[in-house]
């Protein structure tokens, strides 16, 4: 398994606790944009973009898992940081679980937003790839805008919803479709017992992509997990309740240090 290069930035002071983000389908490490002046306060916050994803490179998929998971574990090999918190959103939740279960030894804290263990079907991300491949993304970028945020937020703030809409329009066609076959074969819910990191889990009362119930079944798995639930909330919850979001990350991650 060959690594690839991921794309990053780097926020906080050098000398703080590392805290590595990885951000959903269809979006790059901007869309931790909201959530860094409150936690580069205190912490070294590493946002990178999945291979196929934003900057990063956009080898010839599909992808697997098990491939995402390895691209940043090398990324932190590169930056010289043994042990780290990881967080993520939607598929970047995915890939900080596969972390915490596979190099436990590496994770001090892990925060999880709007994700899953396993989302199936799988002819369902089967049927999204072929569409984007046949059509391009913009044949489904309204239905997923649509479930990023609730309907009141886009229609107070359209700019922010502009913005998201063109991080996905500029997502490459290969590495949108490789990713979707990547959550496509992904099966985290047995290896969810070995996560040892002590874990938030946070879920938006209006996701439909990944409801409460996935985030329920995350916190039934890994020992000593919390779960908390936020109102105003769609599937991308640090966008819609972004002070929120933020803060529910920063004092867990305050209760330890890495």
């Amino acid at each position: 398994m060959t690594a690839v290069p991921l794309h990053y930035t780097v926020d906080g002071p050098p000398d703080g606790p590392t805290l590595v983000l990885g951000s959903s389908l269809g979006t790059t490490s901007a869309l931790w944009e909201p959530q860094i002046p409150v936690l580069a306060k205190r912490l070294r916050v590493v946002r990178y973009d999945h291979r196929g994803h934003g900057q990063s490179p956009v080898p010839l998929g599909p992808y697997q898992l098990d491939e995402l998971g390895s691209d940043v574990l090398a990324m932190m090999d590169r930056l010289g940081v043994q042990r780290f918190h990881v967080g993520g959103i939607s598929l970047g939740g995915m890939v900080a679980m596969w972390i915490a279960a596979k190099a436990p030894e590496r994770v001090d804290r892990m925060t999880l937003l709007c994700t899953s263990a396993r989302l199936g079907p799988p002819e369902m991300w089967q049927t999204r790839a072929r569409t984007v491949r046949a059509e391009g993304i913009g044949a489904i970028a309204n239905t997923l805008l649509g479930r990023w945020v609730p309907a009141e937020f886009a229609t107070r703030r359209p700019d922010i919803v502009e913005n998201l809409r063109a991080m996905l329009m500029g997502t490459p066609v290969d590495g949108y479709a490789g990713c979707c076959a990547a959550i496509e074969t992904m099966d985290l819910e047995p290896d969810l017992e070995r996560v040892t990191a002590p874990t938030l889990v946070i879920a938006g009362l209006e996701d439909e992509s990944t409801p409460p119930v996935h985030a329920q079944r995350i916190a039934a798995g890994i020992a000593g997990s919390r779960l908390t639930l936020i109102a105003g909330a769609a599937h991308l919850a640090n966008v819609s309740r972004p002070e929120l979001v933020g803060q529910l990350i920063s004092d867990h991650l305050a209760q330890g240090s890495s």
